[in-house]
């Protein structure tokens, strides 16, 4: 199969151009899982059943955005979220620069040190719009902030969702006989941090220009509430919130982390029983679209395994390979259409590594090289993806007064300041480590 007919490339690049030129992301998404499996040799019944079946995949991660939706709309009524956001405003001012650095600062501890990965968005961010319009702070900054508090934490550390994402590097050499140690992978991958923290800086004060926005009524939030202080009431919210982190922690699992902290706010009286239709309605009226974009493209994923177009793109690039740029070119190139695909950076891995070894080792790359090129390979795309939870997190938090576009103002940012810069960083990184 040729490289420009493959379904990857075709259905990934007219997803980007319907999405760039604003048609609903559901949508473009649904377009482009039937134009992979027609281009991939599937019939349009087949396409349709095979996207339907794979939707599964992300059923958990549906169901924890509706719930912590849910969670967030309880915890701004409660004025918890809205102390919180004053707390951060008195650390910064009006100061712009460190508003948007304290931001990705927060963020990175979702990744490691309280792994609760997007968690905290929907519960921290809407409350700080207000605050934002008043800076007249370009959002974009504020997304890119974000999504590098959820990527670059993973791509270079080995601790929290670190240590998964290069256990999963180490097994696939190991599985590929080469040794190595998760010490060997983070020694070379601080190259992808450092490239996410250069575009960063450059995201920043690209967008430090004045931008103005309205004050908007804010999905989950009071408009007509009073300051309040630290009463009974937040404290109640606070316990909620503390019960869904620890209880995601003990069962690993989202879903049942904010069941338990909904159910402490119930038990505990922060969420009144006449009020619960209009929590969990609030939560879908948040979270729902996102839930659902995410289920579409888990079904995407399933119509490009199903077609095996991973593999052949995969493999038809070792046939225009031939020196060592080439091939860290293509390899990075490819990697970014795959994970734009498929959506996740983790199930990336398996599929590239098993060729990219010893092709790596043929084109004359060391170890490092290749850990580092796989690494770097996997993590493309997971910035700028419309589908991915790295942009539809800070989206669906700067988005819930209605001023905040996914595509323009989320996913083109961050592919341009993280993709760009993460690609860049790869190809210097494999021909200065050999």
């Amino acid at each position: 199969m040729d490289i420009l007919t493959n379904p990857i490339v075709v259905s990934v690049i007219i997803m980007s151009v319907l999405c760039l030129l604003k048609m609903n992301v559901m949508l473009a998404i649904l377009v482009a899982a039937v134009i992979a499996g027609l281009t991939g040799g599937m019939n349009l019944t087949t396409t349709i059943s095979t996207l339907i079946s794979g939707m599964g995949g992300n059923s958990e991660t549906a169901l924890s955005y509706i719930l912590l939706g849910s969670l967030a709309v309880a915890i701004g009524r409660s004025g918890l979220a809205d102390i919180a956001a004053r707390k951060i405003t008195k650390v910064v001012g009006t100061k712009k620069m460190a508003f948007v650095f304290l931001i990705a600062f927060v963020s990175c501890f979702s990744q490691n040190l309280i792994p609760v990965h997007i968690t905290f968005i929907p519960i921290l961010i809407p409350p700080l719009l207000t605050v934002m319009n008043h800076m007249k702070l370009d959002r974009r900054a504020v997304a890119c902030a974000l999504t590098f508090g959820l990527k670059a934490p993973y791509v270079s550390l080995p601790v929290g969702f670190g240590l998964l994402f290069m256990t999963i590097i180490k097994d696939q050499m190991v599985a590929n006989n080469v040794s190595v140690t998760i010490s060997d992978i983070s020694s070379v991958m601080w190259i992808g941090g450092a490239a996410m923290l250069v575009g960063l800086v450059l995201a920043v004060f690209f967008y430090s220009g004045d931008r103005e926005y309205e004050d908007l009524p804010i999905t989950g939030m009071d408009e007509h509430a009073e300051e309040v202080s630290m009463n009974a009431e937040c404290w109640k919210a606070l316990a909620g919130a503390v019960t869904a982190f620890l209880a995601q922690l003990y069962f690993e699992s989202l879903p049942i982390g904010a069941m338990c902290g909904l159910l402490v706010m119930i038990v505990t009286g922060s969420i009144k029983w006449k009020d619960m239709d209009e929590i969990i309605n609030g939560g879908v009226a948040m979270m729902g679209f996102i839930a659902f974009v995410m289920l579409i493209a888990a079904g995407y994923a399933n119509v490009l395994r199903e077609t095996h177009s991973v593999e052949s793109l995969v493999a038809a690039t070792t046939t225009v390979i031939n020196t060592k740029f080439s091939g860290a070119f293509l390899m990075l190139a490819v990697g970014l259409l795959i994970t734009m695909g498929i959506g996740t950076s983790f199930g990336t891995i398996p599929v590239v590594a098993s060729i990219y070894i010893p092709m790596g080792y043929q084109l004359g790359f060391s170890t490092p090289s290749i850990i580092l090129l796989i690494g770097i390979a996997a993590a493309l795309g997971d910035a700028g993806s419309p589908a991915s939870d790295s942009t539809l997190g800070p989206t669906s938090g700067l988005n819930a007064d209605g001023q905040h576009n996914h595509i323009w103002d989320t996913c083109v940012p961050t592919f341009i300041f993280f993709d760009v810069t993460l690609f860049i960083g790869g190809m210097i990184g494999a021909m200065i480590l050999g």
